[in-house]
């Protein structure tokens, strides 16, 4: 049985719209006495009024209280938590949500007859009803002006937000300044003056074995504190689409989300966001978004009302061992490019299928996800260098980044082909191809620009199977070669040398490398 991953709030709402800031009125110049001086200075004034007016409408970068000097090793024993707690609680909220549920009176489909209806006294027009649902979850303070950072699952779909400060007896309302439900995260404001902003630092800093606590409003019992250890960095696991999050087995439960997650010096290194459960409560597995990815989506967010990420225009894959190896590659980290999309950055750069991005604007690629974070994280527009590695050989090339687009291809004949067979055993027994067709195309969704062999049945039992190929794929390559046919690709096939080969394959929108190696057959 799968284990749920299960956000540690409640809300399952659907969008938040973000509520724009009043703008600030602009006063008129005094009148000149002196009419020709007035004449000459009109001018000037207007430009700098125009300027003002700009400035004025621009939203500001959130000021932080930041601290990114490492711990000290003598800071990370600890007999008591007490000054840190003292010092970080004030800063945890707790947010209180209110959303307006619409449901349908839920009558029997027999209802609907006007018999029944009249028997049973049942109204005849069944009017869907409204209902109040609350919510709770947790926010950290962040600057001294008010603004908040929690989870978009805590405050999606509300109505109405209210802030609870530590003391449990100071409320405000908070509005909605953005959201991103790509990464969770979801700015909101009260409006407050010399509020506690808790103190951020580096998440980049945190290291496997740090002592962190966590701080929310669990089941509503009240603030509490958990302490626990960084379990893990840098987990993906599929619960949104931009993924860093820090494991941690200190205590998380319901109410958690949108939380602190605070080192052993006080300072925010994430914010609470899911757990790992089979009971839904806590079993010592729990995940926080970095700080880091946080703050930058809340600049965003304040400055520009959205998230603008940056856009490379490929289709990347982890780098297996197999694969490594089949590109002479000296390990299996970095980001394997299965296909570049034309017209693209990336296109217009020169990169090419079957490229390693080992580095990304200088900084070490890990993996495939981490090249998606990095290039997120960048500017549209900003010009970036890429080292890749080209058969066997480094290369960079520069990359102007676009926007990233809004969340958003038989043997002739109509004869099946089958690739190679005989007494031997080899990397692409029992795979059929055919030819791609209008009927073809239309059945596995494959667009035009797509030309290749249609994979149309994998025998079970056989090593592309093993490797994942399945019927609907479609092969592009065989061994680094272009393959337009379902002929092209039997004949390939048959100059395949060993037991291990190398297919390009266009799948569900993008194109992968797979490596097939029959010495491993079930």
């Amino acid at each position: 049985m799968k284990t749920p991953l299960i956000p540690a709030g409640s809300i399952t709402g659907l969008e938040s719209k973000r509520i724009a800031s009043p703008k600030p009125a602009c006063e008129r110049p005094e009148r000149q006495r002196s009419a020709p001086k007035a004449a000459v200075c009109r001018p000037a004034l207007l430009l700098l009024l125009a300027a003002w007016m700009t400035l004025a409408h621009a939203a500001a970068v959130p000021k932080l209280k930041t601290d990114n000097t490492p711990l000290p090793v003598d800071a990370r024993p600890a007999l008591s938590f007490q000054p840190v707690v003292k010092k970080v609680s004030p800063s945890v909220v707790n947010i209180y949500t209110t959303k307006t549920v619409r449901q349908n009176p839920g009558f029997a489909p027999f209802f609907d007859d006007p018999f029944f209806r009249h028997f049973f006294g049942v109204p005849f027009e069944s009017v869907p009803r409204e209902r109040r649902e609350n919510s709770l979850g947790s926010g950290v303070i962040v600057t001294e002006d008010g603004y908040i950072l929690t989870n978009n699952h805590v405050v999606e779909g509300a109505d109405e937000i209210k802030v609870a400060l530590a003391d449990d007896k100071t409320v405000y309302d908070a509005k909605i300044i953005g959201t991103d439900p790509q990464t969770d995260i979801a700015v909101i404001k009260i409006e407050g003056k010399n509020l506690p902003a808790i103190t951020v630092t580096d998440s980049d800093n945190l290291e496997v074995g740090d002592i962190v606590l966590a701080i929310g409003n669990p089941f509503n019992v009240g603030q509490t504190v958990t302490m626990g250890i960084v379990s893990a960095k840098s987990r993906g696991m599929g619960i949104v689409d931009y993924e860093d999050f820090i494991q941690t087995d200190a205590s998380i439960n319901p109410g958690n989300s949108g939380g602190a997650l605070v080192d052993v010096a006080g300072r925010l290194v994430g914010i609470n966001q899911s757990i790992i459960s089979r009971t839904g409560g806590n079993q010592g597995i729990g995940f926080a978004v970095p700080i880091n990815l946080a703050r930058f989506v809340m600049e965003r967010l304040v400055t520009d009302g959205k998230v603008t990420r940056g856009y490379l225009g490929i289709f990347i894959q982890p780098v297996t061992p197999e694969l490594a190896k089949e590109f002479n590659l000296p390990d299996n980290t970095g980001a394997l490019i299965g296909e570049v999309t034309r017209g693209t950055p990336a296109a217009d750069a020169g990169l090419k299928e079957g490229d390693v991005i080992i580095e990304f604007n200088s900084k070490k690629v890990t993996d495939n996800r981490h090249l998606r974070l990095m290039a997120a994280q960048t500017a549209p527009g900003t010009k970036v260098p890429v080292k890749v590695l080209r058969d066997g050989k480094e290369q960079t090339l520069t990359v102007t980044l676009g926007e990233l687009p809004p969340e958003g291809l038989a043997a002739s004949g109509g004869r099946s082909g089958g690739l190679r067979r005989g007494p031997q055993a080899d990397a692409l027994d029992g795979v059929v191809v055919e030819d791609l067709d209008a009927r073809m195309r239309r059945q596995f969704n494959i667009p035009n620009q797509v030309q290749g062999a249609l994979v149309v049945d994998v025998d079970s039992a056989s090593p592309a199977a093993a490797a994942g190929l399945r019927p609907g794929d479609v092969i592009l390559e065989i061994n680094r070669q272009r393959v337009t046919s379902a002929d092209e690709a039997i004949q390939r096939s048959r100059e395949v040398e060993g037991n291990r080969v190398l297919l390009r394959v266009w799948s569900q929108g993008g194109s992968r490398f797979v490596v097939v190696d029959a010495s491993r057959r079930r």
